[in-house]
């Protein structure tokens, strides 16, 4: 499959670098409105460089767009790509609000191609056997669920390319862009959220127009209840964490190690699972650092997002469900501004 890649920042470095391991993938070509960057970029990879949206697009063989660029821009590479007939993976999130994650999905349908939004952490192997585990029911009745993303980030981090830190751009702060991935998860294995009542802040960083610090309480359509809570004005800054709980039992992930594994009814895989995944986490999970993360979950993203294409069936993470974090996140934000519970509204 031919990858072109759209935005060649930090997060396209690490799209590149999974794409390189893939059998059969090949990055052809590379869109960035600075031409010297994606020249840059396409030196490093073995690819074109462009600086059009429209050439790009014409680029002989490309079949699969990935939109690297800062959130409030993905609607504008997706719909001309999904127009193109190009399938599309786009980093988290979908984009900054429902509506326009509606849009992308919208035109991804009219166009007949495949769309798939970047969540790698579902492909940890902790994260799976939590999944699993829900499915089977070894939980019980779903109790609780929690997710907790402590984070630093200094005053440079938001000053360096102009979009990180605004409204338009970013869409939001510690949990649209940081904690999304946490969310993710959290929607993943407690299912859709019903209502939320949020407070958010910004206590740590200045000159930014958004949150540094939020919490919100969810009440799931399944009748559990749980916390959210995000910053990036917490130092050190911690792996993201997030608990599940019912009446049979309670699993703790922190990054990909699990911490915590236990069930009324032990099953003979729970010690194995608990040994493979209790030292699972190999980076710094981006809790300081946005460049300390790994390429593996966004490698195995791929492989399933390719083996869907072939196949012609949804990927793990398809447009709807990729959608989901940033309504349950608009809805907080819209709980914390007027101060009443919200419902949350999906795609």
């Amino acid at each position: 499959m031919n990858f072109g890649i759209v935005g060649t920042g930090l997060i396209a470095e690490f799209h590149a670098k999974a794409l390189k391991e893939i059998p059969g993938a090949r990055i052809v070509a590379c869109l960035d409105k600075v031409p010297e960057r994606a020249q840059a970029f396409a030196k490093n990879n073995g690819c074109a460089a462009y600086d059009n949206l429209d050439a790009f697009l014409a680029h002989k063989g490309l079949e699969t767009v990935n939109v690297c660029t800062p959130s409030g821009l993905h609607l504008d590479a997706a719909v001309p790509a999904a127009a193109a007939g190009k399938h599309l993976v786009i980093e988290k999130p979908l984009e900054t609000t429902r509506e326009r994650c509606g849009k992308i999905v919208e035109a991804c349908r009219a166009g007949g191609v495949t769309l798939a939004g970047i969540f790698p952490s579902r492909f940890h192997g902790s994260a799976s056997a939590i999944k699993a585990a829900v499915d089977a029911g070894r939980f019980g009745k779903l109790t609780m669920g929690s997710a907790y993303v402590k984070w630093w980030r200094d005053p440079e981090y938001y000053a360096k390319g102009g979009w990180k830190g605004t409204k338009a751009l970013d869409g939001g702060g510690a949990l649209i862009n940081q904690s999304i991935h946490a969310v993710d998860l959290l929607l993943w294995f407690m299912g859709d959220a019903d209502e939320v009542c949020a407070w958010t802040d910004t206590i740590g960083h200045q000159g930014i127009e958004v949150e540094d610090n939020a919490v919100a309480s969810i009440r799931f359509k399944n009748g559990a209840l749980g916390v959210v809570q995000g910053s990036t004005a917490v130092w050190p800054g911690f792996l993201k964490r997030v608990e599940v709980s019912g009446l049979s039992g309670s699993a703790i992930m922190e990054e990909e190690n699990l911490l915590f594994w236990k069930f009324k009814n032990e099953s003979p895989a729970d010690e194995e699972i608990r040994r493979d995944y209790a030292s699972a986490t190999s980076s710094g999970g981006g809790a300081s650092d946005p460049a300390a993360i790994g390429y593996h979950g966004h490698k195995l993203q791929l492989m399933d997002f390719i083996d869907a294409v072939e196949k012609g069936r949804k990927p793990l993470v398809d447009g709807i469900e990729a959608a989901k974090a940033v309504c349950l996140i608009e809805a907080i934000y819209q709980s914390a501004e007027s101060g009443r519970p919200v419902k949350v509204r999906c795609l």
